[in-house]
């Protein structure tokens, strides 16, 4: 059997094993119930489904050497592609990914879910992908490295349409959320065997740490590229490198 082959074919496997994952996880999400200030949840998983189950099958490596790991889905990002981080031009003209995508059933009026026809930008989806691409230049060059996965599948909108993340959520509803979150990053590192595990963000890096602990593997984290953060507004890509490269992920430009 060739090299090739046997890496498709691991692939395969693997991609399968995250669909399970997911299912799984989607089943235990959407049992979950979540009050004001909250309003409307979104979960991509599901009205996204197509394109996500493309990134898996398209992407996902087993023995790759970090799993960079979010949040949660951006409501202008993974909300409207079903990919981490997923900014829309990013997703279509990078990763060439651009499956058709449904509306979630109870649609937030001041956040409409548009798809691949979303005029917003992903500021967050833009920077990591943006520099992935300089990096690396080709999506199968960086996924030989790395994976991109989020902590948490759903998203969180209040009234007014502002986005409330899993941290503020009230610890009734936060425990059972990461509960069944901790089952599935276990999971997803079980199939995808890192080295390294990075958060993106430190809400992910102590996620990482806390339902990884008996894991021999390492956690890290790197800083989140929000443009709420002055620090990422400076010169994120290479604030990310060097402590990538501090984590013995060395990215320089191939």
């Amino acid at each position: 059997m060739k090299a090739s082959e046997s890496h498709g074919k691991a692939g395969d496997r693997a991609a399968r094993a995250l669909l399970a994952t997911m299912k799984e996880l989607v089943d235990a999400v959407e049992r979950l119930q979540f009050s004001a200030p909250v309003t409307h949840v979104y979960n991509p998983l599901v009205y996204a489904r197509k394109s996500h189950v493309a990134y898996l099958r398209r992407y996902a490596r087993p023995g790759c050497e970090a799993l960079l790991l979010g949040m949660n889905p951006g409501p202008f990002g993974m909300a409207q592609t079903g990919v981490p981080f997923g900014e829309v031009s990013a997703v279509r003209d990078w990763l060439d990914i651009r499956e058709r995508v449904d509306r979630p059933a109870v649609e937030h009026p001041k956040r409409p879910v548009h798809g691949f026809e979303c005029p917003r930008r992903e500021v967050s989806g833009a920077r990591l992908w943006g520099w992935a691409k300089d990096r690396f230049e080709t999506p199968e060059r960086f996924f030989d490295r790395f994976f991109v996965v989020n902590y948490c599948p759903l998203v969180f909108l209040e009234a007014s349409g502002r986005n409330r993340t899993p941290d503020c959520l009230p610890i009734r509803e936060r425990v059972p959320l990461m509960e069944a979150c901790d089952r599935a990053l276990r999971r997803t590192v079980e199939t995808l065997q890192p080295r390294v595990v990075v958060g993106v963000g430190k809400f992910a890096e102590q996620r990482a740490a806390a339902a990884l602990a008996d894991m021999n593997l390492r956690v890290g984290g790197v800083l989140h590229p929000s443009p709420a953060s002055p620090a990422a507004n400076r010169d994120w890509a290479n604030v990310a490198a060097k402590q990538l490269q501090d984590l013995g992920l060395g990215c320089g430009r191939r």
